[in-house]
């Protein structure tokens, strides 16, 4: 694994041994990116399910200001905080280390609003990380013109959107869906930016949990 783009590409980056974490593939989060584009400079990110850090880092990489990181395991948050020391970015991350469901009002007070908000929880939470984004939207800890990527399997219906929220795009590589949401609710004007899922078969990603 390793960063796929920006001033920090090609740096290889740790993850814990064992099966608890599913770090988002490479050609994944190359795609997921490309579609960002420059979104990510001068951006405020929070990682949420950070696992490894791989999405977080991935935005320092291509120029995000600061990246705070949220995660409840042990193992992935030592590796995420010795591929941090590796890259030399202490002075744009926050590690966090405990369950996304705990986020509230402390984190606007020392952080202020989010321009991007990524998850990749393990696919069987995304019930979960969906009430943890209502909740984000309910504390204001996305800015207005923000946007939250979830990560979830692209198996059955897609998730809808919380309150707060609305759907502007999906898109499908392999057995993984991205689907993107912006803060509000939908008054139909922004239809014409929500795309069928394009499914490149040659993304691949594992079916772990984590």
């Amino acid at each position: 694994m390793r960063i796929v783009s920006g001033t920090l590409r090609g740096r290889r980056l740790t993850a814990p041994k064992g099966r608890t974490t599913r770090p988002t593939s490479d050609k994944v989060r190359e795609a997921l990116f490309s579609i960002l584009h420059d979104r990510t400079h001068g951006a405020r990110v929070l990682d949420c399910y950070a696992g490894t850090g791989a999405l977080g880092l991935e935005a320092i990489s291509r120029g995000a200001k600061l990246a705070v990181f949220v995660e409840s395991d042990r193992d992935a948050t030592h590796a995420l905080r010795q591929n941090v020391a590796q890259l030399g970015v202490e002075d744009r991350t926050h590690v966090l280390t405990f369950d996304a469901k705990r986020l509230g009002a402390p984190l606007v007070d020392k952080y202020g609003a989010f321009d991007l908000v990524l998850m990749d929880p393990p696919y069987d939470r995304v019930d979960e990380a969906l009430l943890v984004g209502r909740r984000l939207a309910e504390l204001g800890a996305v800015a207005p013109d923000g946007l939250w990527v979830l990560e979830h399997a692209d198996a059955g219906p897609p998730p809808e959107a919380p309150p707060g929220w609305h759907v502007v795009r999906r898109r499908g590589y392999g057995k993984t869906m991205l689907s993107f949401f912006a803060p509000g609710e939908s008054d139909g004007d922004d239809e014409i930016e929500i795309e069928e899922a394009t499914r490149d078969h040659n993304a691949q990603d594992d079916d772990r949990e984590g």
